[in-house]
């Protein structure tokens, strides 16, 4: 079964406020794709931050001019990840897939589990771990985009399930320098 890394960036972290999900990303398989979500009616008053735009990059007028409709978004990226496990390195990205299909007043299409499992069903240990994160970071070091983010899980997800073997030290560093 393909595992597809999946990220959520949002317009704040909920502990600053009612939070609504502005860009997804999705990545494996060969495959990376995102989507910047228009803010749907449903989330009028909810907070923004200037510290999530700042880390995202995104800002609240783009979102508006450029993204898609929370109901076309939710069924291309049901389409996109169907038949795959969903992984995420954050537990609150199932609550931004939620946030998405509230609008449409159905549950969650999926679930997202968190990148966690595989490490514990793969037995995975930190030396493993540890080359895999070098291996993402070497490979993706553009990060706060959907996308960005999603690519690096998938990075390490395959250096976690043998898909690929960790770049060789001196590699890595001369790609990060």
């Amino acid at each position: 079964m393909t595992i597809m890394a999946i990220d959520f960036e949002a317009s704040c972290l909920p502990r600053h406020g009612r939070s609504f999900p502005i860009e997804v990303g999705i990545a494996g398989g060969g495959i990376a794709r995102s989507w910047i979500i228009r803010p749907h009616a449903a989330w009028a008053g909810w907070d923004w931050t200037a510290e999530a735009e700042a880390l995202h990059g995104l800002s609240r007028a783009q979102i508006e001019t450029q993204g898609e409709p929370a109901d076309v978004v939710l069924a291309e990226l049901t389409a996109a990840v169907a038949g795959c496990r969903v992984v995420a390195d954050s537990v609150i990205d199932q609550y931004w897939l939620q946030t998405l299909a509230d609008t449409e007043a159905v549950m969650a299409p999926f679930a997202i589990d968190h990148v966690s499992l595989l490490l514990d069903e793969w037995g995975a240990d930190e030396p493993r771990i540890t080359a895999a994160v070098a291996h993402a970071d070497a490979l993706y070091s553009a990060r706060h985009r959907a996308a960005a983010d999603a690519q690096w899980l998938s990075g390490l997800i395959d250096v976690l399930s043998g898909v690929v073997r960790p770049l060789p030290a001196a590699a890595m560093v001369a790609r990060v320098a």
